[in-house]
């Protein structure tokens, strides 16, 4: 699985074991007066969206706020997620993302890992607010 594959999982499947979708499975047979219950199970389906923000801070508050700045720092994300943020890891991630400067580890590379890895989760379902991905 690619680096960012994992990255995706690791968020998405967070929000997925958090809060279960529930289904319309439960609306009792022979009761004419649950007409409704079709409406909120179509609305349900729509939050797919998953909020990165907000599971991000769930991790780390479940992690007893460790001092991690993933809001800026994909070091501090990777970490934040148990996994290895190797500049080894990170090169990888930088070309699974199409980054075309030096691999080196600079501070520009990691910046725009930050960022791209924000916009992809974005581009993946992911409600991120501006500022992560600017």
């Amino acid at each position: 699985m690619s680096i960012f594959g994992k990255i995706k999982d690791a968020i998405f499947g967070k929000k997925a074991e958090a809060a279960p979708v529930p289904t319309g499975s439960s609306v009792p047979s022979g009761s004419p007066t649950t007409t409704a219950a079709p409406a909120p199970a179509s609305t349900m389906e729509a939050p797919e969206q998953v909020d990165v923000e907000q599971v991000l801070t769930s991790i780390s508050a479940s992690k007893g706020n460790p001092d991690l700045n993933w809001r800026t720092s994909i070091v501090d994300l990777m970490k934040l997620l148990d996994m290895d943020s190797s500049l080894a890891n990170r090169k990888e991630l930088a070309t699974e993302l199409g980054y075309t400067g030096e691999k080196d580890g600079s501070a520009e590379m990691n910046m725009w890992l930050q960022k791209e890895v924000m916009r992809q989760l974005a581009a993946n379902g992911g409600k991120v607010p501006a500022g992560l991905t600017d």
